[in-house]
């Protein structure tokens, strides 16, 4: 009787302890199921809900909260795998968000795509307009330098001065030119002296000139031409240039030779000495080339007394110079 009463007993505790709930935890447990693994796992959900319903897995009233997330979501993860049938729900909605993720991704790479060649369209334009800008500005301000260069040189202008003239041989005889026909012959030599100065601090000067002509009114007697030179920066120099004709026929054009007394001696002709002395300066190349162009008038008289002296033409004023 007291067996009995002792397996009455046992069974009663049993029944007890499933229909009475279970006292409170120390610590407050959480288990988070799918439905699916719930309708699929009434034990474990059983147990979910009682840590005490199955004696053989106390041991897990003692563990962690985490630990039974981590049990609940394998559990869930193979059941999926388990049952594909009913994972169509989650894994449908994982690959609709995972291609949605994928078309957003590719719509951002190709915006960045476009945006990196938008950047690169944006710097090569800011570049060529860097080069443009320095490229002007280059130009102005070589421009503005070149024309201070030469407004500065425009105030150096050479120094001329036809020192004088010296008549050595005057010669007039009786002849025939070319085509026979008979005429007075004029043959005569002299020598110019000119003075030459560059005043310039910062250029030299090329020095050429026209040839150097005597004339008697619109008759040209004689001529000569000066050898070109260089002039180097606040120099100067005497040029000396031989004026002469052989033979030149008059055909009664200088009047005063006939009219002429004693001869040569007694002859007076009045003579025009003309040329243009051109001075031009190479300061940056050809870039900056100021020119100074001199025209030189000289009126004098051939007297036959003064042959072999010099005629003085600066006391006399007897040049102009433009």
């Amino acid at each position: 009787m007291g067996v009995t009463m002792h397996v009455k007993s046992d069974s009663e505790v049993t029944s007890i302890d499933a229909s009475t709930p279970p006292r409170s935890p120390r610590r407050q447990l959480y288990y988070v199921q799918s439905p699916a693994h719930s309708q699929h796992d009434p034990e474990k959900m059983s147990y979910g809900s009682s840590p005490f319903g199955s004696p053989a897995h106390h041991f897990h009233y003692h563990c962690s909260p985490i630990h039974h997330s981590r049990e609940s979501s394998t559990s869930r993860f193979s059941a999926s795998l388990k049952n594909p049938g009913n994972s169509v729900g989650v894994g449908g909605g994982w690959h609709r968000m995972q291609r949605k993720y994928n078309e957003v991704g590719d719509t951002e790479d190709e915006e960045e795509e476009g945006g990196e060649g938008k950047d690169e369209g944006d710097d090569g334009a800011l570049v060529r307009f860097y080069v443009v800008c320095f490229v002007l500005s280059f130009v102005v301000l070589f421009s503005v330098f070149s024309l201070i260069l030469w407004a500065a040189s425009l105030s150096h202008k050479p120094r001329i001065i036809v020192k004088n003239i010296l008549f050595e041989n005057f010669n007039v005889q009786a002849g025939m030119d070319a085509s026979g026909v008979p005429t007075d012959m004029l043959t005569l030599n002299s020598t110019v002296r000119i003075f030459y100065r560059n005043p310039a601090t910062f250029f030299g000067l090329h020095v050429t000139a026209t040839p150097l002509q005597l004339h008697y009114l619109d008759l040209k007697v004689a001529s000569g031409l000066m050898n070109k030179f260089y002039q180097s920066r606040k120099s100067n120099r005497k040029v000396i240039t031989v004026v002469e004709s052989h033979q030149v026929p008059l055909y009664g054009g200088i009047p005063s030779l006939h009219t002429a007394k004693g001869g040569v001696a007694d002859m007076f002709v009045p003579l025009n000495l003309t040329f243009v002395i051109r001075s031009r300066a190479y300061i940056l190349g050809r870039l900056v080339m100021p020119k100074f162009y001199t025209s030189i008038l000289c009126e004098l008289t051939l007297r036959g007394n003064h042959l072999g002296k010099p005629h003085n033409l600066t006391k006399s004023h007897s040049c102009v110079y433009q």
